[in-house]
C-alpha cells in the first residue's frame, strides 16, 4: 500500500461524498453559490461602480460564501457520524484514525472547491472576464480559504457537538469583529490568509487585504496541518476510550 493510500482512504472519501450530498444541508450549500452568481450579474448590469467587483465579491464571497459553504459542509463530514453514534462502525475498521480526519477533509475540501470556489471563480469572470487578474486572484484565494477552512472545521467537528455555533463564532466575533479592530488577530484568520493570497495576484485595495502572500501562505499552511493533527489525535482519544460522544 503506498503513503498516499494509507493516508486517503479511497472507500471513506467516496462514502463521504455521497452521504453529504444526499443530507438535507446539501440544498442549503447549493443555493449559497448560486445567489452570489445571481447578484453578480444583476450588478453588472446596475452597478456604476469600478471598483465593485473587487468589492462586493471581496466582502460577500470571501466573508458569507466561502466561510457558510465550508462550514456547512467541514463540520457535517465527519460531525453527522459522531452525532448519530455511525463512527462506531468506522472506528472498528483497520483504517487509521489519520486516514479517517484526511479523508474527510479531502472531501470537504473538493465539495467546498466545487460549491465555493468556482462559483467565486465563475463571479468574477462574469464581472471582469475569466482572464482578469481579479479572477484569478480570487480563485486563487478561494482555494486556499476551501482548505484551511475545513480543516478548521473538521477539527471542531471532532471537538465539540456544537462545532456550527463555535463555527459560527469564530466567523463572526474572531474574523468579522476582532479582526477588523485587532491587527494581530489578523494573522490568526483564514478569511485574512485568502483575501491576501487573492490580493497579491489581483492587486486591488479594495479587497482590503492586511498580510503579505507569504505570511499568508504559510500560516494558511500552518493551521492546516496543525488542526488536522489535533483531529486526528482527539479521533484517537475518542477509539482508545469509547467514549459516546
Amino acid at each position: 500500500m503506498s503513503p498516499m493510500t494509507s493516508l486517503l482512504n479511497p472507500v471513506v472519501l467516496r462514502i463521504t461524498l455521497r452521504a453529504t450530498l444526499g443530507r438535507k444541508r446539501a440544498l442549503v450549500f447549493t443555493l449559497i453559490p448560486l445567489v452570489l452568481l445571481l447578484i453578480t450579474v444583476a450588478l453588472k448590469v446596475v452597478a456604476k461602480s469600478p471598483v465593485w467587483p473587487a468589492e462586493f465579491l471581496g466582502v460577500f464571497g470571501f466573508s458569507v460564501v466561502l466561510p457558510l459553504t465550508a462550514l456547512i459542509i467541514g463540520t457535517s463530514v465527519l460531525g453527522a457520524e459522531i452525532d448519530d453514534g455511525s463512527i462506531i462502525h468506522l472506528l472498528a475498521t483497520p483504517v487509521s484514525r489519520l486516514s479517517v480526519v484526511v479523508s474527510k477533509f479531502v472531501a470537504a475540501a473538493a465539495l467546498t472547491i466545487v460549491f465555493g470556489a468556482i462559483p467565486e471563480y465563475l463571479a468574477a469572470g462574469i464581472a471582469k472576464g475569466f482572464g482578469d487578474k481579479l479572477s484569478v486572484g480570487l480563485l486563487a484565494g478561494a482555494l486556499v480559504a476551501a482548505v484551511a477552512y475545513n480543516a478548521l472545521f473538521v477539527m471542531l467537528s471532532v471537538l465539540t457537538t456544537r462545532a456550527i455555533a463555535v463555527g459560527l463564532i469564530y466567523l463572526l466575533v474572531w474574523e468579522g469583529l476582532l479582526g477588523n479592530l485587532i491587527g494581530g488577530v489578523r494573522v490568526l484568520s483564514i478569511g485574512q490568509y485568502s483575501v491576501s493570497v487573492a490580493n497579491a495576484i489581483a492587486r486591488s485595495s479594495a479587497l482590503n487585504a492586511h498580510l503579505t502572500s507569504s505570511t499568508a501562505i504559510v500560516m494558511a499552511i500552518v493551521v492546516t496541518l496543525a488542526t488536522l493533527a489535533i483531529a486526528s489525535w482527539r479521533l484517537s482519544r475518542f477509539a482508545l476510550k469509547g467514549e459516546a460522544v
